[in-house]
């Protein structure tokens, strides 16, 4: 690791840059999708699906977090097809909060027709705050487990609100940096060190889907994580918020008051950081409720 590499984690990590987002990759889907069947271990969620009557029903766009890719809302997906809906997974490049959101944007403006329900994990949802006033089509915005920024504020300011974070530490315990000769010097890439991984992230998973995720990691560009956002979606968007209790990449206490300040619908899960693997289902409920709402 080269000096201005440790001089942006002594600056960054130290304030809780590690409480971030991933979902899931490929690799760990065929051992942790459960059935399709809407079951959760929260019943109340789960017996209260929202139902669409009367209307079309919006298009879900699902924005995974960092280190992962679109396969983490697969159990989630297969839901909402189940259940009728258009889904559709956007892209999430990791490579800075405004670009992301641009990609995001321009995805939901070329790829969707008629009102669509963004919903975000983790880093995934500072992406759709900032994503979502670009489009139009965006009704209302979902958050699981996930940051929803202020005008001014990064997911690194967010991470160290709070304590409890099992990723907030010294850079050179938490991340593996690569620096890619494509990327600006001194934005390295952000691997969450192995070891660590499959306890902060998974801990509640099977040990073999631990492993398997943290073997299949895709980065997050160190910069976008400290970049500030710009005024949030949800200011003028109605939103929802699905809360794992069990969090330990953004502790719970963190996510409520996010979700307070933004006047949010919240549920609760009993699961850790990636309840779209662990409780599916009512993932799922939330998503649909949002989606009822919309006419």
């Amino acid at each position: 690791m080269n000096a201005r590499q440790r001089t942006w984690g002594r600056r960054a990590v130290a304030a809780g840059a590690a409480a971030l987002a991933l979902g899931v990759t490929p690799t760990a889907i065929a051992s942790a999708t459960p059935a399709p069947a809407h079951s959760s271990s929260s019943a109340a969620i789960a017996g209260s699906t929202a139902k669409h009557t009367g209307h079309a029903k919006p298009t879900i766009v699902l924005v995974h977090g960092a280190w992962a890719d679109a396969s983490s809302f697969a159990p989630v997906t297969t839901r909402l097809q189940h259940d009728g809906y258009n889904v559709l997974n956007a892209p999430n490049p990791l490579r800075g909060l405004a670009s992301d959101a641009a990609s995001v944007a321009a995805f939901v403006d070329q790829a969707t027709t008629g009102p669509v329900v963004l919903v975000g994990h983790s880093y995934g949802g500072a992406v759709i705050t900032n994503s979502a006033l670009q489009t139009p089509q965006v009704k209302a915005l979902v958050y699981i487990d996930a940051f929803a920024p202020d005008a001014g504020e990064s997911a690194v300011d967010l991470a160290s609100a709070k304590p409890g974070s099992a990723l907030a530490g010294p850079i050179e315990s938490v991340f593996d940096a690569v620096q890619d000769p494509s990327s600006p010097q001194g934005d390295p890439d952000l691997y969450v060190k192995r070891a660590l991984f499959a306890e902060a992230f998974a801990g509640r998973l099977p040990s073999t889907v631990g492993r398997a995720l943290a073997a299949s990691e895709t980065p997050i560009a160190a910069g976008a994580v400290q970049e500030k956002s710009g005024q949030p979606a949800w200011k003028t968007l109605p939103s929802w918020f699905l809360i794992g209790t069990a969090d330990q990449v953004i502790p719970a206490a963190e996510q409520q008051a996010m979700a307070t300040r933004a006047h949010g619908r919240v549920e609760t899960v009993k699961a850790g950081h990636l309840s779209m693997l662990e409780t599916p289902a009512a993932v799922t409920t939330i998503v649909e409720r949002a989606a009822a709402s919309v006419r």
